[in-house]
Formats: C-alpha cells, sequence, structure tokens
C-alpha cells in the first residue's frame, strides 16, 4: 500500500501560496518579495479602536493583473 503524499516538498511564500489561490479562480497575480512595495511602509493598525491588533506582521503583497487592484498586502494579526 503506497501513500498518496508526495515525496518532495516545494516551500511557498505566504504570497506564493496566495498568487497561486488566486489563479486557480482565474485572477492573474504575481508576488513580490517582502518590503519591496511603497504599501508596506504604513501604519497596519489603529490605535484608536479596541479590537485591532497593536502586532501586525506583514506577510508581503501581490501584483494583480488586469484588474481595478493594484496591490493586495497580506498582513496577520497576532
Amino acid at each position: 500500500m503506497h501513500d498518496t503524499e508526495p515525496d518532495t516538498f516545494v516551500y511557498q511564500t505566504w504570497p506564493e501560496k496566495f498568487s497561486g489561490m488566486l489563479k486557480e479562480i482565474g485572477v492573474d497575480s504575481e508576488s513580490k518579495e517582502i518590503g519591496t512595495d511603497d504599501v508596506e511602509q504604513g501604519d497596519y493598525y489603529s490605535r484608536y479602536f479596541a479590537h485591532t491588533a497593536r502586532m501586525i506582521t506583514n506577510r508581503g503583497c501581490l501584483d494583480v493583473k488586469n484588474s481595478n487592484i493594484d496591490v493586495i498586502q497580506i498582513i496577520q494579526k497576532g
């Protein structure tokens, strides 16, 4: 009896994973290196609201093609 899982593991960054998921639904996008886009330079949270997290991790950005959306930033609350 053999396993159905492949023997190799392909490491992907968060933007690469999300780009693959978007490709499955027909959205063309390209992953960017972390810290290379202007949108990543701003604050990711607001201290005016009690339920917003103060610690946010930047996971990178996606450049969306043929859409009104230019960039998608992936952040993680925590």
